[in-house]
């Protein structure tokens, strides 16, 4: 980080977990690029198009509105208008920084977290994007689940823990990101686990199927099969931690739509995964709840008790399993579904080992991830 900029994770630690820091985050992109992927918090002057051509009048009219006593973190795309628009800023007085690489950058941070209340885990989160990923451990093994393709962030993670990966899992063939399991797995030589329902055309899979369980250390994870989101979701179970990937959020479930977008088929995944969440609930309350995305979240690490997840309003989903009613939770998901993750045909024919990603595969997954019914 320069004296003129702002690594993207410092940003990512001041909005998410120091409270004692100001930061106000400006966003100079165009309006509709802002609403459909911005910094949580951030503010923005769409000002974009006229900071390329070096035009600093609407910017300069927009200057009482902006802190004078705060440092002010500038995002642009990727971090050229944004610098042209700290330096003007700090012209005039601000003390203002660009964001290094602008929401590209934003996108590929990522955050490490050990989790209280879930021996064993090690919470990864990219803020940028709402994914989530985990280091399962036991004595000095671990198992990586969900990574990301920036495979050195869990390899830095187990380093720092005097950890041996000794597998990587996905819990299912994801359609928001560009899942690192393969590489990951095949860099250590070390089995990728992944469901059968879900492994399409892909070689060299260690295939799971419910009721088995996964060694690592001296304890085992429980495969719990979960479809709805996939075919072959599963959540795993590790002590007293759900990894329930895209099966169970916080504030959601997972949309059934990312397979088959004909309605039957949706209200077919949509029962499914219905059934999959009452097999979830049935689970001690004190289990740990830890999704693989979040929303708008701001508690870190990202978890929270089953017991409490039933007894708040903030999951409408999980409200009607357990009141039992399928109908409703059925009609509610088809009713609300958004739109589809950026570029997820693509994504998922990539991870299912149909398509080799090409050069330009980390522009695919920047954006919000919309895994979740809403």
């Amino acid at each position: 980080m320069s004296n003129t900029s702002f690594d993207p994770a410092d940003v990512a630690r001041r909005v998410h977990e120091d409270e004692t820091e100001d930061l106000f985050v400006l966003d100079v992109r165009n309006e509709d690029d802002y609403d459909e992927w911005q910094i949580e918090g951030s503010t923005n002057v769409p000002i974009y198009d006229e900071l390329l051509e070096y035009d600093y009048s609407s910017l300069e009219d927009h200057l009482d509105e902006l802190p004078t006593d705060t440092e002010i973190a500038v995002v642009c795309v990727a971090g050229i208008t944004s610098a042209r628009a700290g330096e003007f800023l700090r012209e005039h007085g601000f003390d203002a920084k660009s964001v290094d690489d602008g929401m590209n950058g934003w996108g590929r941070v990522h955050r490490q977290y050990d989790v209280d209340g879930a021996d064993g885990a090690v919470q990864i989160v990219r803020p940028g994007t709402g994914c989530v990923s985990y280091l399962a451990h036991d004595g000095d093994e671990a198992i990586v689940v969900d990574p990301s393709q920036y495979v050195d962030q869990y390899l830095d993670a187990a380093d720092e823990r005097d950890l041996e990966i000794v597998g990587v899992a996905d819990t299912h063939a994801h359609a928001d990101h560009v899942s690192g399991a393969r590489r990951l797995a095949g860099e250590l030589d070390v089995p990728y686990y992944l469901h059968r329902d879900d492994a399409g055309e892909l070689e060299n899979v260690t295939l799971l199927e419910d009721g088995e369980t996964i060694p690592v250390g001296e304890r085992d994870i429980d495969v719990i099969h979960t479809p709805g989101h996939t075919p072959g979701s599963v959540s795993f179970r590790l002590g007293d931690g759900l990894l329930s990937g895209d099966t169970l959020f916080l504030r959601s479930v997972g949309r059934p739509d990312l397979e088959d977008g004909d309605e039957e088929a949706i209200r077919t995944a949509a029962s499914q995964l219905f059934d999959s969440l009452e097999r979830l609930t049935d689970l001690e309350d004190e289990t740990v709840v830890l999704p693989g995305h979040f929303s708008d979240e701001s508690i870190r690490p990202l978890a929270t008790e089953l017991g409490e997840l039933r007894e708040e309003t903030t999951n409408e989903l999980l409200s009607y399993v357990e009141d039992g009613d399928e109908e409703a939770f059925v009609e509610t998901i088809v009713e609300s579904l958004a739109d589809e993750p950026a570029n997820y045909n693509e994504i998922k024919q990539i991870n299912w080992g149909k398509e080799q990603p090409g050069g330009d595969v980390e522009e695919l997954e920047l954006g919000p991830n919309n895994c979740a019914a809403n």
